[in-house]
Parts: structure tokens; C-alpha cells; sequence
């Protein structure tokens, strides 16, 4: 693969060509995305994102930037514990996803401390040294150039701050390995396709996942950019991973 092209999902693509195809994926799942989330993963998604909370040390008072917020439910979360006296920024570079996070927060009352950005995880617009927390959830292995991300999120990070990266990884057990690659592409795509009348989003889901580096690349991926104290805890026997540095 040259240095001009990427993948999406499985096929090769010219890197100015991912974005907008991932956006074209992301307007079309935007309004079934949290149920197929709960399809997808049979609400587990939940627990992995309340374990992403609590391992993320926000308090009263801090500044959070969730990248890739899709839908608001962690910064939902962050709002009620960062209090009046703290900010969450609900970053996506999706306009569709963006719209029905902001819709979602703006119904529930949960205003006064949100704030709304569509921005690009490569090219996050935010000054050095901002926020306390950072989180992307299921986000950065739709991202081009992973690496690039990586060093804009450690750049806005305050000293001390946290990045926590929920990513769908590769699990430890070959049989459990098995069982998710049939549930993957062959189910998948289906509940796609009858929930959401959209199975060639869920195929190009599950083959980003497939795509996506596994827990050690990633580990050394966040090393490689810059981040101390790195580590990671798998979910669900590897299925799910969360990936966590500091910002020395």
C-alpha cells in the first residue's frame, strides 16, 4: 500500500477519498446508531462505556473533549460529573451524528456545560494544553491516519491529562475469535439490512474493526506518539479493548 492510499474496510482507497466514504457511512446509520449499537454488541456497549467513565478519572471541575461523540451518551455522562464549574466538548467530524448528539443532549436538559465541535481528530482545532480528559469511543479506527490523531489529541491534552481510546480489538480465544468473525459477517450485516435498511454499512463496520491495529500495535502506537504510562484492559475476552496514556 503506498503512502497515497488507505483502507476502508477492506478495499484500498486513495487517502483524500476515506473521509468521505467513512462520512457517507456515518450520515447513513446516524439516526438507528445507538440501536444498532445495542444490536451489535447486545447492549454491552453500555457496560464497556461505563467502565471507560469510571477508569477515566474525571472530576468536578475538569475540561473533557469526547472525540468521534456520536450520539452524546459519555458526554452525557461527563456533564453530570464535571458540574457548572467544568466544560465536555462532544467533538465529531460528522455533521449527521453530530446534529443528533446535540438533539439528544438539548431534549434531556443537559446544556449548560456541553458544548458542540465538528472537528477532525487529525486536526483537532482546540489551543495546546486544554483539556484534562480525552475520550474516543469506537471512533478511531474510522480515522485516516491514526498516528497523526494521536499527536493532535497528546498536543491539546493538558500535562497529566488522560487519553482513554474504547476500540473494538482482537479477542485472546481462537474459538471466541471464530464466533465473533461468523456473528461479524454473517449476522452483522444482516441486522443492518432489517433494522436499519443499510447492510453495506454494517459489512464496511465490521471490516474496519478487522482492520483496526490490535491491542500491542496500539499500545506502541500511543508510546510512539508520546504518551507515558500507557496501558490497556480488555473487555469481553478481547473484543473490546481500552487503551489508556498520559501526557507527561
Amino acid at each position: 500500500m503506498s503512502e497515497k492510499t488507505t483502507h476502508f474496510g477492506y478495499k484500498t482507497v486513495d487517502v483524500e477519498e476515506k473521509a468521505g466514504k467513512v462520512a457517507d457511512v456515518f450520515h447513513s446509520v446516524a439516526g438507528n446508531y445507538d440501536l444498532m449499537n445495542d444490536l451489535m454488541s447486545g447492549g454491552v456497549h453500555r457496560l464497556w462505556k461505563r467502565m471507560t467513565i469510571e477508569m477515566s478519572g474525571v472530576r468536578k471541575g475538569h475540561k473533557v473533549l469526547d472525540i468521534a461523540g456520536g450520539t452524546g451518551d459519555l458526554a452525557a455522562k461527563f456533564s453530570g460529573i464535571v458540574g457548572p464549574e467544568g466544560c465536555v466538548v462532544l467533538a465529531d467530524i460528522n455533521d449527521s451524528m453530530l446534529k443528533v448528539g446535540r438533539d439528544r443532549l438539548v431534549d434531556r436538559g443537559i446544556v449548560n456545560n456541553v458544548q458542540f465541535s465538528q472537528a477532525d481528530a487529525q486536526h483537532l482545532p482546540f489551543p495546546d494544553n486544554t483539556f484534562d480528559v480525552i475520550t474516543i469511543a469506537f471512533g478511531l479506527r474510522n480515522v485516516t491516519d491514526k498516528d497523526m490523531a494521536l499527536r493532535s489529541m497528546l498536543r491539546v491534552l493538558k500535562p497529566g491529562g488522560r487519553l482513554l481510546i474504547l476500540e473494538f480489538s482482537r479477542p485472546g480465544n481462537p474459538l471466541l475469535g471464530k464466533i465473533y468473525d461468523t456473528y461479524s459477517f454473517n449476522i452483522l450485516p444482516k441486522l443492518g439490512k432489517a433494522f436499519a435498511g443499510d447492510a453495506d454499512s454494517y459489512q464496511y463496520l465490521a471490516e474496519s474493526i478487522r482492520m483496526h491495529p490490535d491491542q500491542g500495535t496500539l499500545l506502541q502506537m500511543l508510546d510512539d506518539a508520546g504518551f507515558a504510562n500507557t496501558d490497556f484492559h480488555n473487555m469481553t475476552g478481547g473484543i473490546v479493548a481500552l487503551h489508556r496514556g498520559v501526557k507527561p
